[in-house]
């Protein structure tokens, strides 16, 4: 499958090199004249990389950053500029940029980066997966289950979950494995991480 990537940048000629670079390495892009215009359309996209320039008008690189950060969009971005500096360096990796380039960009460096940015996403994509198996297995459990199965995502043990829920350890027991028919294991370490992916 063709890397897909959405190159952001005002300079109508660098745009069109970088995306005839990119195009012809067999990756799919999608080319915006500028942050808004890329931000409008950003929710039907499938997920990619995002090389965007880092001043721009109206909405610089940084600014787009943080506002993808905002939204809880994760996926990866390469900042390339012309006038690059420590400081505006610094803020892009802060907010998790994969790389930061400057003009005119290596192809060997940017192909390089975005190799980089799509194992990212593709490691970011399997987690997503991971999490939405987790929080799937744990819907299936009942009101009561829950409980016990925090509980014991917690490390407690029957006895002390009896206490704390007035029942008896064998109806403990009698949940427990309920848990473990429906969540396919009986590892305490398994049930903690299904409980950290699948949240409150």
């Amino acid at each position: 499958m063709a890397h897909r990537i959405y190159l952001i940048d005002d300079d109508v000629d660098v745009r069109d090199a970088l995306a005839l670079l990119l195009r012809t390495s067999g990756m799919t892009v999608t080319a915006f004249a500028d942050a808004p215009s890329f931000l409008a359309k950003q929710a039907q996209h499938p997920p990619g990389c995002i090389i965007t320039d880092i001043r721009m008008p109206a909405v610089s690189g940084l600014q787009l950053q943080e506002t993808l950060v905002k939204r809880g969009c994760d996926w990866p971005i390469i900042v390339i500029t012309g006038h690059g500096d420590i400081n505006a360096c610094r803020r892009a990796f802060k907010a998790g940029a994969v790389e930061f380039l400057t003009k005119p960009v290596d192809e060997h460096d940017l192909l390089s980066a975005i190799d980089k940015a799509i194992a990212d996403l593709a490691q970011l994509s399997r987690k997503a997966a991971e999490i939405e198996e987790a929080r799937a297995l744990v819907a299936k459990l009942t009101q009561r289950e829950r409980e016990v199965f925090d509980m014991v995502a917690r490390g407690l043990h029957t006895k002390d979950i009896a206490l704390a829920l007035e029942l008896s350890p064998r109806t403990i027991d009698v949940h427990r494995a309920h848990l473990a028919a429906k969540l396919g294991t009986t590892s305490i370490a398994d049930i903690a991480r299904l409980a950290l992916m699948a949240g409150p």
